[in-house]
């Protein structure tokens, strides 16, 4: 039976009571920053929060060092520069992707070059990376994408066997395991962001860990004008600027990491049921394959892949307005490959053409207008996204969803002839 008129032309929504919100606080979080305010201690500097938010975050994740910074997207320039990635590299990123996972390796002067992803996974794709090894290539960027590890153990055997540094990109991988381990702890850096969307919040931040000191002591001081631990103040070692994380924010951070576990389990708890309630509706594919054993995943995105076809044609933009219309909130996640942004297609640098026009890059003409990575591509067209906090209502909220997109099923051919 043809379910009531979708909400997109006039009938009754599936619901009408919002989502949680986001971000997700109490007092603690409004104590933690008065208790700075009243310390008048608000720089890292002086105060003890971020240091002690470094020692948690660090254990929380089995590395050995952490260091709060601004944001994920200078973590990941803190980790390259302090490997040594520059002039004349190639660093490999996956091209489904947020930009900042390209434009870090712009920032040090290398050549970001994109591998295409596992449609199964949204993961990179290892075959894809080892044909875009040449020898020029010093690093590959792995995105744990939506909160779901790579398989570190076949990525990192690849870059030991070219001889190649692992930076972990883990903006949305706050507390995921690989193998019991914290993801970000198994190359030589992971680089985390506490950005607003983040499943940790300050509104802005990140966090770079490692378990080498020597690279430790690197990125510390390049987080802070190039001075080194035991050094008089005004001693400066290398080039650098003040990428230093705020005493309030890390107080923010510190409950937030402590409320982590139990958002995860909520999360996980609910992505089950949706999967296994979108699995039965054809057209449907949850980007939700079966966890192994060794990994344990979070979930900074719940996807899923739409097949227009099940769906009378209905277009990917004309479902997510109906679902939306339904009081799902839904979004069509990348609408394009990184190589196809106009940054890339046009080489928008900051640097007169550098890196690719640097005289110290031996490679050929690099022309990501001619890049084609099928996989990353489909993945544009066909995926859509439910934010986190989605995932942290109860059963109910769960199955409001699939009732919505059963709902757009069955009335899609309406809205096609519409």
């Amino acid at each position: 039976m043809v379910m009531n008129k979708l909400a997109l032309v006039g009938g009754t929504p599936v619901r009408t009571k919002p989502f949680p919100a986001w971000p997700q606080f109490d007092e603690r979080e409004v104590e933690a920053v008065a208790s700075v305010v009243r310390s008048g201690q608000w720089g890292r500097l002086a105060g003890t929060e971020v240091a002690q938010l470094e020692k948690e975050f660090a254990a929380a994740h089995d590395a050995k060092y952490a260091l709060g910074v601004t944001n994920g997207t200078t973590a990941l320039e803190v980790a390259l520069l302090a490997l040594g990635i520059g002039p004349g590299d190639e660093v490999i990123v996956p091209a489904y992707t947020f930009v900042a996972s390209a434009t870090c390796v712009l920032t040090v002067n290398a050549i970001p070059v994109f591998a295409d992803i596992d449609l199964d996974t949204f993961n990179i794709d290892l075959d894809s990376v080892r044909a875009k090894i040449t020898p020029r290539t010093k690093a590959i960027i792995p995105v744990h994408f939506a909160g779901l590890p790579v398989n570190m153990d076949e990525l990192l055997a690849l870059a030991r066997e070219h001889n190649l540094h692992v930076v972990e990109d883990t903006a949305h991988g706050h507390g995921a395991k690989w193998r019991g381990k914290g993801v970000g702890s198994h190359g030589e850096f992971g680089a985390f962001s506490f950005q607003a969307s983040k499943n940790m919040n300050s509104g802005e931040g990140g966090i770079v860990i490692t378990n080498d000191h020597e690279l430790y002591e690197r990125a510390n001081s390049l987080h802070s004008f190039g001075r080194l631990p035991g050094r008089p103040w005004y001693e400066h070692h290398m080039y650098s600027g003040n990428l230093r994380l705020t005493e309030m924010q890390a107080a923010i951070l510190r409950v937030q990491l402590a409320r982590l576990p139990e958002q995860n389990r909520v999360r996980a708890a609910n992505a089950q049921l949706l999967s296994s309630l979108l699995r039965e509706i054809p057209g449907i594919t949850p980007v939700d394959p079966e966890t192994p054993e060794s990994a344990e995943r979070v979930y900074h995105l719940y996807m899923f892949r739409y097949n227009s076809e099940e769906f009378a044609g209905l277009s990917k933009e004309r479902f997510l307005e109906a679902l939306n219309a339904e009081g799902i909130p839904a979004a069509g996640g990348y609408p394009v490959p990184l190589y196809k942004q106009h940054l890339f297609t046009n080489k928008m640098v900051r640097s007169k053409g550098c890196p690719f026009t640097c005289p110290l890059y031996e490679g050929p003409e690099v022309d990501y207008t001619k890049e084609h990575l099928p996989n990353s591509e489909q993945a544009c067209v066909e995926a859509v996204w439910f934010a986190q906090n989605v995932l942290l209502g109860n059963e109910g909220d769960v199955r409001d969803i699939a009732a919505a997109i059963r709902k757009i099923q069955q009335n899609a051919a309406q809205l096609v002839q519409g």
